[in-house]
């Protein structure tokens, strides 16, 4: 129980953290989608580069955050030496990036489609890189039990990207038109360019602010540990890849395989869309940076299987919460999107929120491997799960567009995490209350369809009343289940018979 509780403070700080980042990080999505309208395929340059991003970070972190959890605390290992060791080594292989794309920076932005464009390549392959850096020292706080500095640096970035965003794509082109000094700031013609611009200024202050954690890199690096850790490492490198591959490679492959020439704007309407779907994201996040170093940490606790199965129920439950909220309150929610040809794209959010779900329940199940040291396992399972996804993408794309995108997350997101539970339960067994979920799971579907024919039939304000009570009978059966208001200490006394 004392775990739960640590785990519930740690998850409210990120989640905390995360979530008023992210709301914050929602403002500019209503920007983009204003300032860069659907036929102009702006928003869609953003979501191609993006992904791009997601996956060389993937890709230049090479595992090493959780392999940092698992070796930081295991018996005869000194932390300070596996947190100096990987960030050394994660910093030389970032700068050797950096170094290679400037090198062949002419074959990769024509082969990325931006010939024209070759700036916009440099400048995401050094943001990359230094979140690669970054995210190291970022599990080093987290490792540390230090939530406060590290939701002081997430929402420092955000806050200074946002006010850079304003005042450069808004309040700069006003101001351009009646003063010479702002037309010789603001250049209309790179447009979209500013979005990664700014987004490099940013990362680039940002890094300042670990000068303490970067003095950990005096403690040296040792040759015998880095093989050992990428001995642990190299599965998860797999896992990663895979399952960023699982959330990015439709956006990656999209403008190769879709036959219309409006590759752009059908990739920006999925993208603008998708990111309402990403309060699911954000939620597992949340949940996982507080989750994994105390799973680590409770390794040898005699009750730590109940714990997974306990943090897995709420975890599920909250989603589904998450999940009723959004739907039951989209026709608000989509006025994020400021242009409103963008709006023809959520018919995708039920489906990607979905898949998002899945995704986070895999997470959750994917410590038995993590564990016992055998995260090849992790490996076979998100890359069937991504081979699924690129099947359906590269089958259906043609035909249905971005429609297939969505379907294909959740055909390849289900995949993995089917195979994970019932593999775990052969080789890790954990009696999860699945009895509990499946009614979670039955009562929320049935809540749904009622939500997705009041969208479809009633009014606005009948909508949402309807879908304000179907929510709370959700509420209400949490409360009743697994949530007393009697175990209250404030409240409980009124519930007292």
């Amino acid at each position: 129980m004392a775990n739960l509780k640590t785990l519930a403070k740690d998850t409210a700080i990120y989640g905390l953290s995360s979530i008023i980042g992210r709301f914050l990080n929602y403002l500019l999505v209503p920007l983009y989608t204003y300032i860069f309208t659907a036929a102009s395929g702006g928003y869609g340059v953003v979501t191609n580069l993006y992904a791009y991003t997601a996956f060389f970070l993937v890709l230049l972190t090479y595992g090493m955050e959780t392999t940092f959890f698992r070796f930081a605390n295991k018996e005869g290992e000194d932390p300070r030496k596996v947190y100096s060791t990987i960030l050394t080594s994660v910093g030389t292989t970032s700068t050797l990036f950096v170094a290679l794309v400037f090198l062949f920076l002419g074959p990769i932005s024509r082969g990325m489609g931006y010939a024209d464009h070759p700036s916009y390549i440099w400048t995401m392959a050094v943001i990359v890189a230094l979140d690669a850096f970054q995210a190291i020292m970022f599990s080093y706080l987290r490792y540390q039990r230090r939530p406060v500095k590290f939701a002081a640096l997430k929402l420092l970035f955000i806050i200074m990207n946002i006010t850079l965003n304003l005042l450069i794509l808004v309040l700069l082109p006003k101001l351009a038109a009646t003063h010479p000094w702002a037309a010789r700031l603001y250049n209309p013609e790179i447009g979209v360019g500013y979005v990664f611009y700014i987004n490099l200024f940013c990362t680039a202050f940002v890094t300042f602010f670990f000068w303490k954690e970067l003095k950990g890199i005096a403690y040296g690096f040792d040759r015998d540990l880095m093989k050992r850790l990428l001995s642990y490492s190299w599965p998860i490198l797999i896992l990663g890849l895979a399952g960023i591959l699982n959330q990015t490679a439709d956006k990656m492959i999209f403008p190769w395989i879709y036959k219309g020439a409006d590759a752009s704007v059908q990739l920006g309407l999925y993208g603008a869309a998708s990111k309402i779907a990403m309060i699911m994201a954000l939620i597992t996040q949340a949940f996982r940076y507080a989750y994994e170093p105390l799973v680590f940490g409770s390794v040898r606790d005699k009750d730590n299987k109940k714990m997974y199965a306990d943090g897995m129920k709420y975890f599920i439950i909250f989603t589904l919460l998450a999940y009723l909220c959004v739907m039951g309150y989209l026709d608000i929610l989509k006025h994020l999107l400021r242009n409103q040809d963008y709006w023809e794209g959520l018919k995708v959010v039920p489906i990607v929120m979905a898949a998002e779900i899945m995704m986070g329940i895999y997470f959750n199940l994917s410590f038995w491997y993590k564990l016992i040291d055998k995260t090849i396992w992790g490996a076979v399972f998100s890359g069937i799960g991504c081979v699924v996804l690129l099947a359906v993408n590269f089958i259906f794309v043609p035909k249905y567009g971005y429609m297939a995108c969505a379907w294909g997350g959740f055909a390849g997101y289900g995949v993995s995490m089917l195979l994970s539970y019932f593999v775990g339960q052969k080789h890790y067994p954990i009696a999860y209350p699945m009895k509990d979920i499946l009614m979670y799971t039955l009562l929320s579907a049935v809540l749904l369809a009622g939500i997705l024919l009041s969208n479809q039939h009633l009014p606005f304000w009948p909508e949402m009343l309807v879908n304000t009570a179907l929510i709370l009978v959700f509420v209400g059966y949490i409360l009743w289940k697994d949530l007393p208001l009697s175990n209250l200490p404030v409240v409980g006394k009124y519930f007292k018979k």
